[in-house]
């Protein structure tokens, strides 16, 4: 195995001239329902809302409705949805990276998170690199924190892990304020937990000379979206933490602020919204964070464990590297062991791109449709053709119109390819 190493320290050679940023845009957005499926809309978009004070955060443990998230999902959901954005736009998304939000938080941390380790696999495709999570490595992980032994009288971590969507819960609308029933606000505390439902952003965004899309989660809008698309949006990121009652729980805080500032960062969330608890899980104070200030008040006032423009300038610099690495075919894995002071980049597949890309993303940037598109595409596919070959020029010609005022441009290119002088360009 041929393993190159990216050097995170020095740490000094990520000082000096920030690397250029480009602002977060949201250019499309999708959402997973309360059984997690997936829609093409903006239909989990929820408003913030504070909750009432003081707040048992372990109520509705026992109905809990969680996500399974062991399956490997890869970045299906993601690249659905900048198809879409291209059939609708008719422009291709040019992009040096396309990843999830929760990766370039792992990159973009790295410097000043070195006991944490992380797996991901990635792929170049057309001069894209595509970048995943290494699902076994994550699973790996949970089930290790899960066995994880807690000190006598703390909670589990599985408790500890639904407090914070008992927070959410307690934090947000499904619609504006106004409109909302006083009961539906009040009532907050006797909903039931689930955290299948999600609404995610995909912004174009770039750090350095890197051109990203990046595809995560958003817990909340302030007020509503703006109707017009280069407008800001006021995303809320909501946060628990434990109460700072000494200097080692403020040292803790101050690590985890570089976590909720990175995260908030990458996808253009302007403020945080920090619950803040007690030991046994009750909600007792907010604290309103503006993410553009942390970095600043944590060299002002903090005990300065974490510096913002490097944790920038580390980022800009690994994705150029990465970029001149990943090339051509194949299937590389990007590593960090916990305590290590490099980023390793071995391939493990020569050939392919793993199961990163969907052959429907495939098929779609390469302009045909390929032998593992959908099934439902497949069997229309078949009956097409049966129907040509029996001499139905006719009925297909009403068939395909009415295909493409379907918008279902896969179909019309299959037909168009292997058909030409009965489907040419209309």
């Amino acid at each position: 195995m041929n393993s190159q190493a990216f050097d995170i320290f020095p740490l000094e050679r990520f000082q000096g001239s920030d690397a250029t940023i480009r602002r977060p845009r949201e250019i499309a957005c999708f959402s997973y329902d309360d059984e997690h499926r997936f829609h093409l809309d903006d239909s989990s978009l929820r408003y913030y809302y504070p909750p009432d004070l003081p707040a048992d955060l372990s109520r509705g443990f026992d109905t809990f409705q969680q996500l399974d998230d062991s399956g490997d999902e890869h970045l299906d959901a993601l690249l659905e949805t900048i198809m879409a954005h291209e059939k609708s736009t008719g422009s291709k998304c040019e992009a040096d990276v396309i990843t999830w939000r929760g990766m370039m938080t792992k990159i973009m941390t790295a410097p000043f998170d070195i006991m944490n380790g992380f797996e991901m696999n990635v792929t170049n495709f057309q001069g894209t690199i595509f970048i995943e999570e290494n699902n076994a490595y994550k699973n790996e992980q949970k089930r290790a924190q899960r066995n994880q032994r807690m000190p006598p009288g703390m909670p589990s971590q599985d408790m500890m892990s639904f407090w914070g969507y008992k927070f959410e819960t307690l934090s947000v609308l499904s619609k504006p304020w106004d409109p909302t029933p006083r009961e539906e606000i009040e009532g907050r505390a006797d909903q039931i937990v689930n955290n299948k439902a999600q609404y995610c952003s995909v912004v174009r965004t770039g750090i350095g000379k890197a051109k990203m899309i990046i595809g995560g989660e958003v817990d909340a809008v302030w007020d509503c979206k703006p109707e017009r698309k280069e407008d800001p949006i006021n995303w809320v990121e909501l946060k628990t933490s434990a109460e700072i009652r000494n200097d080692r729980d403020m040292l803790k805080y101050e690590r985890k602020l570089l976590k909720f500032w990175a995260q908030s960062f990458l996808l253009g969330v302007p403020k945080i919204i920090v619950g803040f608890r007690n030991q046994d899980g009750i909600l007792q104070r907010l604290e309103e964070l503006e993410t553009h200030a942390i970095p600043g008040k944590v060299k002002r006032v903090g005990k300065g464990t974490w510096d913002g423009n490097i944790c920038i300038n580390f980022t800009a610099g690994f994705l150029e590297w990465l970029k001149m690495k990943v090339q051509g075919q194949g299937l590389w894995r990007i590593r960090k062991r916990e305590k290590s002071p490099v980023i390793e980049l071995f391939k493990v597949e020569e050939g392919g791109h793993g199961d990163i890309i969907s052959p429907a993303f495939m098929a779609w940037q390469r302009g045909t449709v390929q032998r593992h598109a959908p099934r439902d595409m497949r069997i229309e596919e078949d009956r097409l053709a049966y129907l040509l070959l029996n001499g139905l020029e006719a009925y297909y010609r009403k068939t395909i119109r009415r295909f493409r005022r379907m918008g279902n441009i896969c179909v019309d290119m299959f037909l168009q390819r292997t058909w030409p002088d009965l489907f040419g360009p209309s």
